[in-house]
């Protein structure tokens, strides 16, 4: 980094795949930076680190083998120039990372504007430097939570109109499958099944050229192959929330008073089901699978906020699980003796009433026995801690 002209060499440690790939991804919009190696395994990234001319690590404090800030106290006895930035889900090493002398400390979910601050903040320490800039291309947001919704980068989000609703269902599912041949023969099947086959075939083409001229506008983001008798969609610079949500809970912590409000700012990511508003049946297993992902979450962190003395919060969290899910027997479950924690006994009885109720009349069940005994004896000491 001795001059303005030279690329800023970086390796990135950090042994969850899925972290690894997105501060790739993250550093590879940034100019001036050349990414030298990306390594899961620490000891080896030590090796790679004291033999090359590196700059720049990021490092996750928490790696096998080797304490991330052990491994940095290794690198600086051997090479002290070297900046050495903490990537981690945990604020609780903070005093020890600035202890260390580190250049940053960046708390997961990592933003791309947090990541410019921290390269710019590097290159402050040398006058002759130029500061680096983001990529000229813009990424290309795609919500697909509840509904779809294009955002470029610094612009307003854009619901796109689509000339039939069949265009509508391709791009949909060739986006689900982004990147991957999806057979002709498939796209029939699914889309129009009733039709003879060649006019089937024709409808096929004529919605994938509708497709095509309604993407045109995000051409540097999403193209459309045709090879092999199939269809790819290729995204470059896309961002899907669904994604970005599983990838942020895939590389999260263990669910502790460090890490609690990284979860809830992940979850703030779930804005709704997996293309909620659209009825297309084959959207329903990726739906019903992230929703299981959400839901167990959720449970997880209330169950968390009740055990740890923050009733509120596990009642908020219960409530916003039994709108969204009025037969989930677990949260009504939590819910009831979150309230028996608080002393809220009628809202114990309410809310077992109101499971009941919701049972019967949408599955013509009663609460399982579990929560009835549970709900029982409760009952029993609730009625002896006031004869």
């Amino acid at each position: 980094m001795e001059r303005s002209e030279k690329l800023t060499r970086i390796v990135i440690v950090d042994d969850e795949e899925l972290a690894l790939d997105y501060m790739k991804r993250l550093l590879g919009n940034l100019q001036g930076i050349h990414i030298a190696g990306a390594f899961m395994n620490p000891l080896v990234a030590k090796n790679y680190i004291l033999i090359d001319n590196i700059d720049v690590v990021f490092l996750d404090v928490r790696l096998p083998e080797i304490n991330g800030i052990e491994l940095a106290n290794q690198i600086l006895e051997h090479k002290p120039h070297i900046y050495i930035v903490f990537v981690t889900a945990y604020d609780e090493y903070a005093i020890q990372a600035f202890e260390l002398n580190a250049m940053d400390y960046l708390v997961k979910p990592v933003t791309p504007d947090r990541l410019l601050k921290t390269m710019n903040r590097i290159l402050k320490r040398n006058d002759n430097a130029a500061p680096i800039t983001a990529d000229q291309q813009p990424i290309l947001h795609l919500q697909v939570f509840q509904h779809v919704i294009f955002k470029l980068t610094d612009q307003q989000p854009t619901v796109i109109q689509w000339r039939t609703k069949k265009s509508q269902e391709l791009f949909l599912y060739l986006l689900q499958n982004h990147d991957q041949l999806v057979r002709k023969s498939t796209l029939i099947e699914l889309l129009w099944p009733e039709y003879e086959e060649d006019k089937a075939y024709s409808l096929l083409y004529t919605a994938a050229y509708y497709v095509r001229k309604t993407i045109g506008p995000y051409h540097n983001f999403l193209e459309i192959s045709n090879t092999n008798g199939g269809y790819i969609l290729h995204t470059q610079n896309v961002l899907l929330d669904t994604e970005r949500w599983e990838f942020h809970l895939s590389s999260a912590p263990s669910l502790n008073l460090e890490s609690i409000e990284y979860y809830v700012k992940v979850m703030e990511l779930y804005k709704g089901d997996y293309l909620q508003e659209y009825d297309f049946w084959w959207a329903e297993s990726e739906r019903q699978r992230l929703h299981k992902i959400w839901l167990s979450t959720s449970l997880k962190m209330a169950e968390w906020y009740r055990e740890n003395a923050q009733p509120e919060e596990a009642v908020t969290i219960y409530k916003d699980i039994c709108s969204r899910h009025p037969q989930a027997e677990d949260a009504y479950w939590g819910l009831m003796k979150t309230y028996a924690d608080m002393k809220k006994n009628n809202l114990v009885n309410q809310c077992y009433n109101l499971l009941s109720s919701v049972l019967w009349e949408e599955l013509h069940e009663k609460p399982s026995e579990q929560i009835t005994n549970w709900y029982k004896e409760w009952q029993m000491a609730h009625t002896r801690s006031h004869g």
